[in-house]
């Protein structure tokens, strides 16, 4: 049996340091529990594209981990840029007293060098293959977000990571948060009745404009860039366009590599709310915005907002503007009794609850804050370490952030993309997961509900009944309804 299925559910030492609290970040700005896991195999881990958040949210934490006494070994690196290369190499030499691999090609470094787990940061038009050569070459998989450029890509990884059986976490860090879960059974209760709507955001700013701040430096050429491997021309990912710095630095502002603000930003904050929730894939989705200000040679919108409803009767929506920080809208999520409310950012301990009035609920509630414990200090530490230990326990649904909820926020942000760049609404089937161009069906399906007085439908898990769900029917509404031969109703 290959060494790496050997290693899968078995890696950490049984040592005091394995199960201590202790800073694991290597800036020291944090304290959070190592891993708390297994036996004495080490797991070894390579890693694809350890350049901006490759290096200092993959390489660094987990350098710190083994420094630690966590059983892995960073064994291999992947660039394309020599510099990127050597920095990570001699980091992880400097910190574990090891050189790892070096390798140009990823497949040759998923072949060679005995790995049993790597974590992706490439850019984002890479992703989808990368994950999906893994998974066959039978490794575990942490992936940066966005989990792939495109839908199809998206679906083609959840269908690859059911098949094989490894486990892979998506890098949307927020969903090891503890309070995710309480908010979702919170949800499930009732508590705030019927949930409508979630609504969360984006807002920043910038005197350069977005992902300009990515430095370009003269270092940077065809002679320390394999810029061809970079494109992924000969995979059909990209086409062959002159050398350019500003597109390898700043490739998020490009359509061909990205999607700007849609998958670098919104699938942040569509993850934390599809995970709060427990929704998943949209029914239909609608993207806005422009270029309005940002005009320096960029592709992808400085301002945009996607609007995805749900078939359980619940309408998302992330708005954003890259050129106004100042006055973002709350993050939070409606329900026919009350909202609760997160702020901004992603930091969250808690969260408040606002109830609806006594002339709605039929009671006098009392607004409330709650507080949720453990406190993440460093979300990035918690989601590897959760990531570490599903792979420890051989469980795909033990990491925060599996694939099929990273393929939801997938769909969610890519057909909102898609919507802004085309004009166009698209509809999305979760039984057969297709995308179809809208129509009036989605207007009249729920036309038809409410001329049945149909009951509503709910998140998933939903526990409550009809509680938060009914309206009042008044006395007068008795008088209400058609005319038939001349003669009142009833």
């Amino acid at each position: 049996m290959p060494k790496k299925e050997l290693n899968r559910r078995a890696f950490f030492q049984q040592s005091a340091a394995a199960g201590a609290v202790a800073s694991v970040v290597a800036s020291g700005a944090s304290a959070t529990p190592l891993p708390k896991l297994g036996s004495n195999e080490t797991l070894r881990i390579g890693f694809v594209g350890p350049g901006g958040r490759g290096f200092r949210g993959h390489v660094q934490p987990l350098a710190a981990f083994q420094e630690q006494g966590v059983n892995i070994e960073l064994a291999a690196v992947c660039d394309v840029y020599s510099e990127y290369q050597d920095r990570a190499a001699n980091y992880i030499r400097e910190k574990t007293g090891k050189m790892p691999e070096k390798y140009l090609d990823y497949l040759e470094m998923y072949e060679k060098a005995d790995l049993d787990a790597v974590c992706i940061g490439t850019p984002d038009h890479w992703h989808g293959k990368q994950i999906v050569d893994a998974f066959d070459s039978g490794l575990d998989v942490y992936c940066e977000k966005p989990m792939t450029k495109t839908v199809e890509e998206a679906l083609q990884v959840v269908e690859t990571w059911k098949k094989t059986g490894k486990v892979m976490q998506v890098g949307v860090q927020s969903t090891s948060l503890p309070v995710l879960k309480t908010v979702n059974r919170m949800l499930r209760d009732g508590y705030i009745g019927k949930v409508l709507m979630y609504q969360t955001e984006f807002f920043r700013n910038s005197s350069i404009g977005q992902w300009r701040s990515y430095r370009l430096e003269e270092k940077m050429n065809p002679s320390t860039i394999n810029w061809e491997k970079w494109l992924g021309v000969e995979e059909g990912l990209a086409d062959d366009v002159p050398f350019d710095r500003t597109i390898f630095r700043q490739w998020r502002r490009f359509w061909p590599f990205g999607a700007g603000l849609y998958t670098d930003l919104f699938v942040h904050r569509t993850t934390f709310m599809l995970k709060a929730t427990g929704l998943r894939y949209p029914g239909r989705v609608v993207g806005s915005g422009g270029i309005f200000l940002e005009y320096d040679g960029r592709d992808v919108p400085d301002v945009a907002t996607v609007a995805a409803d749900f078939n359980e009767g619940v309408q998302g929506l992330v708005t954003a503007t890259m050129c106004n920080a100042g006055t973002p809208i709350r993050q939070l999520i409606r329900g026919h009794h009350g909202s609760f409310v997160f702020g901004n950012g992603e930091g969250f301990t808690g969260f408040d609850f606002v109830p609806e009035s006594r002339r709605v609920i039929g009671e006098e509630v009392a607004p409330k804050r709650i507080e949720v414990e453990p406190t993440i200090e460093n979300t990035t530490v918690a989601h590897f370490a959760n990531w570490l230990e599903a792979i420890d326990a051989g469980d795909q649904q033990m990491c925060n952030n599996p694939p099929d909820l990273g393929a939801a926020a997938i769909v969610v942000v890519n057909l909102g993309a898609r919507s802004y760049r085309e004009g166009k609404v698209f509809h999305f089937d979760p039984e057969n997961l297709k995308v179809t161009e809208g129509d009036s069906s989605w207007a009249a399906k729920w036309e038809k509900m409410s001329m049945e007085s149909a009951k509503p439908y709910h998140i998933p898990g939903w526990k409550a009944g009809d509680s938060g769900s009914t309206l009042e029917e008044p006395e007068f509404m008795k008088y209400g309804g058609p005319w038939v031969g001349g003669e009142p109703p009833g």
